[in-house]
């Protein structure tokens, strides 16, 4: 399973709906996008040393997704489907359903948008 931003962010704080659908997981991913979203917002928290710690140690356990070729494939392929469909979705956005697409993993994410991306299951809690 992929986690977007605000996946991480539940899991960082203890979400309890999470813990099932994290124990089902073959693995757990987080996508380098995701990855520098949440380190950005781990620069702007006032507990930025506590996340910081919680993250070293989650990243010991989990694959972290970087963008190759293939996935440069993925995001022009979700794009245009999206555009042609008339369902564009942040920019970031995009290139998180293109690894969980390329990877053929299911994306654990609040966001409604990943819905409409063709061949992606969003997962939601």
């Amino acid at each position: 399973m992929i986690l977007d931003t605000n996946g991480l962010s539940a899991m960082a704080d203890g979400d309890v709906k999470l813990e099932p659908l994290l124990q089902e997981a073959a693995e757990i991913a987080i996508p380098a996008i995701v990855l520098g979203e949440y380190k950005y917002g781990i620069r702007q928290s006032r507990h930025r040393k506590r996340y910081e710690r919680w993250l070293a140690e989650v990243l010991a356990s989990c694959r972290v997704l970087a963008v190759d070729e293939g996935t440069a494939s993925q995001y022009a392929e979700v794009r245009d489907e999206l555009k042609r469909g008339g369902r564009p979705i942040p920019g970031n956005d995009l290139w998180i359903a293109a690894l969980a697409r390329q990877h053929a993993l299911p994306l654990l994410s609040r966001d409604r948008h990943f819905d409409f991306v063709p061949g992606l299951r969003r997962v939601g809690w």
